[in-house]
Order: C-alpha cells, then structure tokens, then sequence
C-alpha cells in the first residue's frame, strides 16, 4: 500500500474546498474515517457541513471549529483536478482495504469467515463513477456499427433459435435452459459449447454433477460423429477426428466441481486458468444453477426461492465482470411432467431466477420425439426480443447426441407440441348453459316406441290373465 502522508491528506481536502465539484464527485466514495486523526475532525466538519446547508463551509469556519488550517491553492487547473481523482480513489481504497484487514482479525477469531470475505469485496471494489453511459443522440451509426460488430449478438449456432432472439445470445447475460430430469438440460449446454468451440471460442464448460471423463466422452460423440456407445471401440478414429478438428477450434475445458460450490470458488477457478494458460475466456456454461449456494447470504438449501434468488443475481454479475456468455440450466418441478406447455410456474425454486435471467428456454421432449430425432425449445423469457411464447424445433441424433438445426421446410411444417395441443382442444368436452326462456323455446323432443317384441309380449301377459 502506498504511503499518504498527512500533507497529502491536507492538500485533498484543501483541492475539495477550493474546486466544489471535485467534492461531489468524490461524495461516493468519501469517508472521513480514513483521514489522519488530525484532520478526521476537519473532513468530518466538511461533510457534515455540506449535507446539512448544501454548501461547503469556508477556510475560517473549519479552522473555527476544529483547529485545522487549510489554505486556497493558487493556480488549480483541469490536470491538478484529474491528479486528485485518480490519488484519492487510490486513497481511499488502500484505507478501507487496510482497515478490512485489521477487522478481519477479530472476525477470523469469532469463526465469521463469510463476513471477511464479504468485508474485503467490498473494500477492494470502490471506485468513483467514470463511466457515464452513452449519449443517445451523438452518434447513432457507430454505436449501431459497435453493437452490431463487436458486442453484438453471438450465434448459439442453431439459425432457428437465433432468429427468435434477434442474432443470438449476448456477453453479460444470464441465459438458463429449464428441464425436467433426464430432458437434456446437459445435452443442450454441451451442444453450444461444441458449437461455440467451433467458431474459434474460448470457453469452460464447468460440470457440478457429471464427471469430466462423462462429459468428455460425450463432447467426443459430438464432435467425432462417432456413436456414443461406439467411442470406446473407435478410439483412434475418434481421437485423429477431435485432433483434426481442434486445429481449428477455441480452447475447451471441462472441469468437474461439487455441488453446492459457490460463485466466488468459480471465479478464482476462472482466475486461475488465466494466469497459467494465458487464454482469455469467452463463455462459461454451468451444469447447473441449482446446485449452487450463495456468497452473498447464508440461505437454506431448502428455501430454493431465496438461494437461486442470490445465486442468479451472483452468476449474472460474474457474466458481466468477465464480460463472457453464460449459459447454465435449472430443474422443472413435478407439475411439469404431464404438460406440454411450460410457464413460470413450472421453474423449479419459483420466479425469483426467471426475474433475473436474460432469457430462459422450456425443453420439451417425450419418447415418441426422441425416437423421431426432435427436440423443443420453448421460449419463456427473453429479454431482448419478442419471441416469448413461441418454439423452436431442432433435430436430435441419438446415436452422436447432436443437437442440430432443423431446415426450413421441416420448422414450417408444425411442431409436435403444437399438433398435440390442437389434438387436446378439439377433444375436450364442450357444455353450455342456456336461459330458462331458450329451454321453453326448444322444439320437444317426442319418442316414436316402435319395438313390436314389446308390444307381443304384454298382449301375452293380458291374454294369460
């Protein structure tokens, strides 16, 4: 940590008084705490001061009061102003960081280890507010063009669900695909990986329930086109054919972590592959949200309404931090099962996950569809288009596992779930009640008995009397 001595202090507060816009915008991040006793007093008396008559105090108020001497700078311009912003959120930061640590002792003592690192986060992320968005009407075409070209939309390689989401998926969003169990929640995050690989990405693909040697395995169907139960009799075809593709391809790595890992373990996992491979990531897949537990808060497994509050609104900063993509998946709950049209009420842990994610896709599969090569997406939230409420058919071999666009005649001709909806509709009972004056105006309806077997024999039974 640098060294400010108390002349340096004096002359940040001395910059404050004489140029009142430097002072507001340090207000954020200005605590007199973290100034030298002997001038806690006077920084104290100038924020208090400022608050309560909305105007900074002068230099004979503050040496009224607390006996500190500040004097005017002579000659203060734009480059002494830009000096000072840049040594005091240093300042600042080295102060709430050194004071964090020293907390951190009696914390550690008393066994509280989720407050130091919540303590120490939160000292190490200050910083004043430089970026101050984008001015709308400047420049219409280079932000279009900087949308379009550089953090623009990326293809999840099928065009079917591309054109529902306007170009794809996007950097710091959250994006979940939503199943039942054995629906293939990790088939479809496996399938973007390979098909994110290919297009010269970068990314991991971290596993809190499969193994990595399982995941792998499956990646090698995919890629090799060699049948997953064939991979183990093919191995050297399999192994020239992902070695040949490879040459072409981004890095992927599969890591497995258990379950109920945090986001801040991730993040450091991340760190970590950076600093010894040297490779940049572009896109993180997690299999699943659900068996991830908070930093934020100390929450019960059970109460999934909170814990996947947390944990998505964790996964989606950490999307933005890095700026990658992100895609993970979540559980459908039982009252999903017999449908074939999902809502939010199907999301397994409630709506507080669907709140927060960018976009989140329905998987819909039955046997028969299986067995057809088809898969269904279902588009439940999306953020930045207009395709909820709407599907995407994609094809499905089961032999590679691969998940592949369908072509435009097969899209147009309907959708399995669409058929059977139709199907469902037409066959339920339909009932209507009509007024006590449209009975009466009903024609009656009179009987004609002409059953001559009947008529036989109750003659017979008169006659025998």
């Amino acid at each position: 940590m640098k060294e400010y001595k108390v002349e340096v202090q004096k002359f940040f507060l001395e910059v404050m008084l004489q140029d009142a816009q430097s002072f507001v915008r340090v207000q954020n991040i200005y605590n007199p705490i973290n100034f030298d006793r002997s001038l806690q007093g006077a920084a104290k008396f100038i924020a208090e001061h400022a608050d309560k008559y909305k105007t900074l105090p002068t230099y004979e108020q503050i040496k009224a009061v607390t006996e500190v001497e500040l004097k005017p700078i002579p000659d203060i311009n734009e480059q002494h102003i830009e000096w000072f912003m840049d040594e005091f959120e240093k300042f600042t930061k080295d102060r709430e960081l050194e004071r964090a640590i020293l907390k951190s002792a009696d914390l550690l003592a008393k066994g509280e280890r989720d407050q130091i690192e919540s303590l120490i986060k939160s000292a190490t992320q200050i910083s004043l507010t430089k970026d101050l968005g984008i001015e709308y009407f400047e420049d219409p075409r280079s932000r279009l063009e900087r949308v379009k070209n550089n953090k623009g939309q990326v293809s999840t390689g099928w065009p079917a669900l591309d054109y529902k989401l306007f170009g794809g998926f996007g950097r710091k969003e959250l994006n979940i695909f939503a199943g039942g169990s054995g629906s293939g929640k990790s088939l479809f995050l496996q399938n973007i990986a390979v098909n994110w690989a290919l297009m010269g990405l970068n990314g991991v693909y971290l596993s809190l329930e499969l193994s990595e040697d399982l995941c792998a395995r499956r990646i090698d169907s995919m890629v090799s086109g060699v049948p997953s139960a064939e991979v183990l009799k093919n191995i050297d075809d399999v192994e020239l054919k992902v070695k040949m593709v490879g040459k072409k391809a981004g890095k992927l790595r599969i890591k497995e972590m258990p379950a109920q890992s945090n986001i801040n373990q991730i993040r450091a996992y991340l760190k970590e592959l950076q600093i010894q491979t040297g490779i940049k990531i572009d896109f993180l897949m997690v299999d699943y949200l659900d068996l991830l537990m908070p930093v934020s808060a100390k929450v019960s497994p059970n109460d999934l309404f909170v814990k996947d509050k947390y944990v998505s609104e964790e996964l989606r900063n950490l999307a933005k931090e890095l700026d990658i993509l992100l895609v993970t998946a979540s559980q459908l709950n039982r009252s999903a099962v017999e449908e074939i049209e999902f809502d939010h009420s199907h999301i397994s842990g409630g709506i507080s996950k669907i709140n927060t994610a960018d976009n989140v896709f329905g998987i819909f599969t039955s046997r028969a569809m299986r067995e057809r090569g088809r898969y269904q997406l279902q588009l439940m939230k999306t953020r930045s288009s207009s395709g909820v409420g709407t599907k995407v058919d994609l094809e499905f071999d089961m032999a590679t596992l691969r998940i592949t666009n369908l072509d435009q005649d097969q899209q147009s001709a309907g959708s399995t779930s669409e058929q059977a909806a139709s199907i469902l509709n037409n066959i339920k009972a339909t009932s209507t009640v009509k007024s006590k004056d449209e009975v009466q105006d009903m024609p009656k309806i009179q009987g004609d008995v002409q059953a001559s077997k009947l008529k036989n024999l109750l003659a017979g039974l008169k006659s025998q009397k």
